[in-house]
Order: structure tokens, then sequence, then C-alpha cells
């Protein structure tokens, strides 16, 4: 009898109650049985419409990861990366086995006995999920990839049966180690982190090797929510999840009670995000940049791998040294006052959030950290930073900032609850209140034979303004041109014995058809040989050596450095450093000094890779030099590395020698007018490196401050680096020079021409400078 036919029958009869039981009994079977019938036609119907749409398995068959590109020191430090997705790939055979025990324990402990679908697995579920014991998820590692790869998020009956079709096909496709290779390098794990290799990065700052079983268990928590269980954003919920991974582990014996027990105990230092071994941020985009311009989009895809020249540890130094001593000018000129100010509410949440949302507007440099003033007094100071945690400021942390403590401070500066300030953290942990400065600077160091870059550094702070002043802060630069021009003299006949009258000059061509007369820092001396001038700076003798060579002809061999003629007009104010500069080409002219007269070609990059490890470009070795590339005679860069010898022993750049403890330092201070820029160019062996200090919009740096107060500390306190374990250089003086009553000369010059020279009768004025006319002409 059919169904539809019981069913009428059930109904017409009269009721009684062994009709009743006997027809409901065979309806509710029919009915049963052609629900079964319906949902199998339209399981099978679904599965027809699926099965021609599968997506071929390519792109798990021929996995190609977005990997991101990463930029390395010489000796391996990471010190950038780029892309959308933070992602390593890692061998399965490199992935310790507490990770993959941990993860197979809490997302698929019979990953290495189903087929791709766990049935046993799913009925666990079910069953925990009706009796409330452990939650247990009922996707497969392999469903998993099929859903990573191939599919959305949305829970629809055609989206599963299509992940459980594509799971069988990965299974029969792919062995078992591969499909979790797979899994496990490309699995989302938060704070835009790829994959356990690189999460094991961002967290906590270690290889996939070095992990404990506590980190392991961490990391293996987050896959199933990756914002909820990410240790960094939620470390309260990633630590529930971490025991519950443990405790897999323990039920499954994979540990031993006491390694559960020493790992659950095991305190953890969470990072917030991928942390660089080398501060580069300058030269992460240089590398970048250059990059993009041959691969575009695919530079932050193809794992592209870059190793740079920079050496690590003078990198930091460099990135050290500018951040300290821009600090202490900073702290030289006093507290500005509070960054901003904003009315705190009573209520408890909303003034959280006030905090939070101004916070926000004021992101932190390195150790300045923004926080806002919760308490105030002349021996007190609470403020909370983004983190939440309330911070006490007292003693000698608020010495910086004790008149903006005052009742009657100015309103400009006075700190009060509601103040944004900055807060900066010594060694001891104790807190200070500082501020962010608003002066740069910039450092380069190149190695003077091949040019290569040993450090970078294009300001204070990348972050603040993305503008590298080591290529492209045009500035002017003082008296660290005089050895150029002095370089320049020597080819007319000059020597460093040479004397000059040190005394006031007036000339032409001033201001408002007023004569120009330039003056020196510390007075005037008289009759000086060009040694001691130009260890002193002596912008009078400079003026006068100038003009006696010619400006247009030291315009012209300024060129053979590098420097361009347009940015250095032909005129007198030329070697006091009225023209333009960038520290990078300050940096390349001294290094024709450094070694021995040749130029050199900056460089960076030494080697380009694929993420596979294939090379892509490779930078030649630096080839035999030739003439052509000579930019001076070897005599006179011998003869002038002498002179910058005597700077920095005895003249205006004495303290670099104080401080190093070396005599075999050479270089030059520069200060321009008003002390708008300040500089320290020099070098030592084969390391040559320009510091400078000066705000962006150029304004006096202090009537008090001069490069030797400005850039010579930060030079110094990169060299200390650069240096250390490095022998004293010397040396050899090469031929057609003599050493002739305490000096050098080239030896054509030791005849009629030199003597004359010497022989100058001194008088006052400008006697002196008129009689070596007469001998060495216009």
């Amino acid at each position: 009898m059919s169904f539809f036919a019981t069913a009428v029958r059930f109904l017409a009869l009269p009721f009684t109650p062994a009709n009743y039981r006997n027809d409901l009994r065979r309806t509710l079977l029919a009915l049963g049985a052609v629900g079964a019938l319906a949902m199998f036609l339209l399981l099978g119907a679904t599965l027809l419409s699926i099965l021609p749409k599968l997506t071929t398995l390519d792109v798990v068959t021929d996995y190609r990861p977005k990997i991101p590109l990463r930029i390395y020191t010489a000796d391996g430090a990471l010190l950038g990366e780029f892309g959308e997705e933070r992602r390593d790939f890692t061998p399965i055979q490199e992935i310790p086995p507490v990770l993959k025990d941990a993860l197979l324990a809490i997302e698929d402990a019979r990953f290495y006995e189903h087929g791709g679908v766990d049935y046993r697995g799913v009925a666990r579920a079910i069953t925990a999920g009706l009796t409330g014991g452990m939650r247990q998820g009922a996707s497969t590692i392999t469903m998993q990839v099929a859903r990573n790869f191939f599919l959305t998020q949305e829970k629809t009956l055609t989206r599963k049966l299509t992940e459980v079709l594509l799971s069988y096909r990965i299974e029969s496709a792919l062995s078992k180690d591969q499909i979790l290779e797979l899994y496990m390098n490309q699995i989302y794990l938060g704070q835009r982190t790829y994959g356990f290799s690189s999460a094991a990065r961002t967290y906590f700052k270690k290889r996939l090797p070095e992990l404990t079983l506590a980190e392991a268990a961490m990391l293996a928590g987050i896959p199933q929510n990756p914002v909820k269980h990410n240790p960094a954003v939620n470390p309260v919920r990633a630590k529930a999840r971490q025991e519950l991974v443990l405790k897999r582990m323990l039920h499954l014996e994979k540990i031993t009670q006491a390694q559960f027990d020493e790992a659950i105990g095991q305190p953890l230092e969470i990072g917030r995000s991928l942390q660089f071994e080398a501060h580069a941020d300058h030269v992460a985009e240089l590398v970048r940049q250059e990059l993009y311009a041959q691969y575009k989009e695919e530079t932050y895809t193809q794992g592209f791998i870059v190793h740079t020249t920079l050496d690590k540890a003078e990198q930091n130094a460099a990135y050290d040294s500018v951040r300290r001593n821009v600090l202490a000018y900073d702290q030289r000129h006093g507290y500005r006052g509070p960054e901003g100010f904003v009315t705190l509410p009573t209520d408890a949440d909303e003034r959280e959030d006030v905090i939070d949302q101004t916070l926000a507007r004021h992101p932190g440099s390195d150790n300045l950290i923004a926080a806002v003033v919760t308490e105030v007094s002349a021996k007190l100071v609470r403020a909370e930073p983004a983190t939440g945690d309330t911070l006490e400021i007292t003693g000698n942390g608020l010495r910086f900032a004790a008149r903006a403590l005052q009742p009657n401070a100015r309103t400009d500066i006075r700190i009060r609850i509601g103040s944004v300030i900055r807060v900066s953290q010594d060694s001891k942990g104790r807190w200070a209140i500082a501020q962010m400065p608003e002066v740069d600077a910039a450092f380069v160091a190149l190695n003077a034979e091949d040019g290569s870059y040993r450090a970078l550094v294009g300001g204070f702070d990348f972050y603040r303004k993305q503008f590298n002043r080591v290529t492209s802060a045009w500035r002017q630069p003082g008296s660290i041109i005089k050895p150029f021009v002095y370089s320049a003299a020597l080819e007319k006949g000059f020597s460093p014995a040479t004397l000059m009258n040190d005394a006031p000059l007036s000339l032409p061509g001033g201001e408002n058809g007023q004569p120009w007369e330039p003056g020196n820092d510390d007075g005037y001396d008289g009759p000086i040989s060009l040694r001691r001038a130009l260890a002193r700076s002596k912008n009078v003798v400079a003026v006068r050596l100038l003009q006696a060579i010619s400006p247009q002809y030291a315009q012209d061999y300024l060129q053979r450095f590098g420097f361009e003629a347009a940015k250095h007009p032909a005129n007198l104010t030329m070697v006091l450093g009225s023209g333009s500069v960038t520290p990078l080409q300050m940096a390349r002219a001294y290094a024709v000094f450094a070694n021995g007269g040749f130029t050199v070609t900056p460089r960076l990059i030494e080697k380009i890779t694929d993420a596979r490890g294939n090379v892509l470009w490779e930078a030649p070795p630096p080839p035999v030099r030739q003439e052509n590339q000579r930019a001076i005679d070897p005599r006179n860069a011998f003869i002038i590395d002498s002179m910058l010898r005597e700077v920095a022993s005895s003249g205006t750049g004495a303290a670099a020698s104080q401080r190093l403890g070396r005599h075999d330092l050479a270089g030059k201070t520069g200060t321009t007018s008003d002390a708008v820029d300040g500089w320290f160019a020099g070098y030592s062996g084969n390391i040559v490196a320009v510091s400078w200090m000066g705000h962006d919009q150029p304004r006096s740096l202090g009537a008090r401050e001069f490069g030797a107060t400005l850039a010579l500390p930060m030079w110094t306190d990169y060299m200390r680096q650069a240096l250390s374990g490095k022998p004293p250089s010397e040396r050899t003086p090469p031929r057609g020079v003599s050493y002739v009553d305490g000096d050098w000369y080239y030896d054509e010059f030791i005849g009629d021409a030199g003597v004359k020279a010497l022989d100058v009768e001194v008088s006052p004025l400008d006697s002196v400078f008129d009689a070596i006319r007469k001998v060495f002409g216009d």
C-alpha cells in the first residue's frame, strides 16, 4: 500500500487505539523512508552538480606561497620585510616534532590514520557537544587545507560537501607529510603572520627549532581563532588555549606529567610584532625601491631575499649613536612642554576609550613612549601609556621637566592631568619624562676601498618622516669642504708649511653694498701655516687660499670628488661651505683621501636570491683599480691625509682622538653660518663616515653649538664599534713626496718655487697674500 493510501486510510478510520497505533507506525515508517530517499536524491544531485566544478589541485601540488621580500645585513641579520603576508616556507623535515605533536593533538589527532575525513572524529565531536565534554573540532587538517586554499568560510551544505570531495582528492594527490607541510606554512596565525615559522619569529623572536614545549603549545592553539587566541592581543585566552593543547598532548601520551607541569608554569614573553635584528628602516626602503623598479608587485610575494653590504653591529651602533646624540642635544635645549592635552571623563570606561584614542595619534618612537598624565605633582607624575599600565615617575625622572611641574609654570609648558607627554625607560626600569626632538640627523659609513655601505641612518625616526637625509638632503657643508680646496692648492704649488696671513679681511661684494668680511670663530693669529690653519679651521686663511688659486679652478677641481659644479658657485664663499652637498656625497668624497686618491661608487646590494635560494643577481668582485678611476694624485691624497690627521689630533676634531684613544683618525668638523648645520667627516683605515645634525627646515641650532658638539660625538660613538679590535692604520709615503723641515712637499716644488713661497716676507694684512700671488700668479 502506498504512503498516500495509508495516510488517507489512517485519517478516514474511526478512532480506536488499535487502529491508531498500527497505522501511525506504518505512516511514520513511510515518512522516514521517503525522507531518507529525498535526502539521498538531494545529496546525489548536489554531488553531481559539484563534481564538474571541482577545481584542479595545481595550487597545492605546485605550492607557491606568498612570501615577502626580506632584507639582511652581510652577516645575516634581518633588517627589513615587505609584503602583505609575513611568511617563511619551512620544509616539513625542519619543523620540530614538538610543534607537530602539539598541532595534531588539538587539531587532528588521527591525521596519519584517516583518509581525509575523520568520521570517528565527527562522532566524537558530536558526542562531546551533547554531553558537555571537551570541545573537539570535526574538520581534519586535510579539510582545513581544502578550505583555506579553495573555499570560502560560508556554512552551507554545498560548501561542506565540496570540502569533503576536495579533501579526498588532496589525500590521493599528496602524501600526509606534504599536506601537513602545506597547512603549517599557509595557515593564518594573527599579526599579519602566516605559517608557524613566521609566527615563532613574531611572537617569540625565535626560529622554529628553538621553541619550547610551552611556546609550541601556544602557537598550536592559535589556528582555531587567530583573533581570539592571539597571544599578543588576548594573552589570557591564549594561555587558556595553550593549557587545552597541553592537556590533549598529555591525554595522547605525547608528553609526560612532568613536562606538562613544567610547560604550564613557564612564563612566556610575547612580542607584539616582528622584531628586526638591525635598525635600518631607511636602508630597507632603499632596497625596496630598487627591487620594485625591476619586479613591480612580485617584489612582495615571490620571497626575494636581499643581502646588503651592511654590518649588523656597525649599523646598530650608528642607529644608537644618532638616537643618543639627538636626544642629548634636545636635553641641552630644554623641555618644550606636552605634545597635547585631553579632558579625561570621570567614567572609567569612557576615560580608557579617550586615552586609547588620544595615544593612537601619538605613536611611539623606539624608547620614546606617549602617555596621558592621570596624576601630577612636583614630586610625582602618574601616566598611562597605550599598554594600559600606570607608570610612576619620580626623582631624577622628573628633572628634565621640573619647570613644567611648578604651579606657576607657563601655560604652554605646564604638565597637568590630561597632558600627553613622552616617557622613556632606562636599563634599570626607571621611567623619566622625555620629549620627541625637533632636530634631526643623518649618518653614513662606507668602505673606502670598494664603496660598500657599512652603515646608514637616514634620520632620527623613519616613521615620523620617511625622508632619507643621507641620500636626499642637500645641505650647506660648512668647513668640511675646506680640505678639497686645500687639495686643489697642492696642485698649484702650495704645501702644508706655506704661510698665510690670518688677519682681518675686507672684500667687496657684501650685502647692501657693504664689504664682505669673513671672520674666524677663534680670533686671528697672524702668520700661520696651512697645516695649522686647516686644523683650527681658519676661515680667513681659507678665503685667501681660494682667492690665490681662483674659485673657478677650485670649482672644476671639486668635480673630481663627485661634487656637482652647479651646487658650488665659483665665488669665494665656496670655501666656507656655501654650496650644497648630501652626506652620501661627502662620504664618497672623503673616501678619496682615505684610499689614496681613487673614486668609489657606493653600493648597497651584495646578492639577491629567490625563495628557493637561487641567485638572481650578485655583485661582481671589485675590479682591480685602474688609473682611470683615480681622482687625485696619490701624493695629494697622502699629504691631505696627514693634514686631516692633524685636525683629529690637535685641531677642532681633537675630541675624536681623545675619546677613542687612537692616533690614526683623520677628519674635519664643519659648522655653517649661525650653526644651522653641524658636520663631521672623517675616516680611519678603510672606514669613512659622515655625520650631520640640523633641522629639516633650516634654522639655528644654537649659538654655542658646533660640528664638534653636534656631529663629532655621533661619529666617535660609531667608530668605537667599527674600529674595535682593529690595529692602527699607517700610510706609506708615495713616490714623489719628501719630508723637509718638518713637513711634506711635492718633490718638484721643493726647488725655487717652493723656497720662494716659504721665504715670503710676512707683513701685515694682505702683503703675504700679494707676495704669493707674485710667485704663483692668479
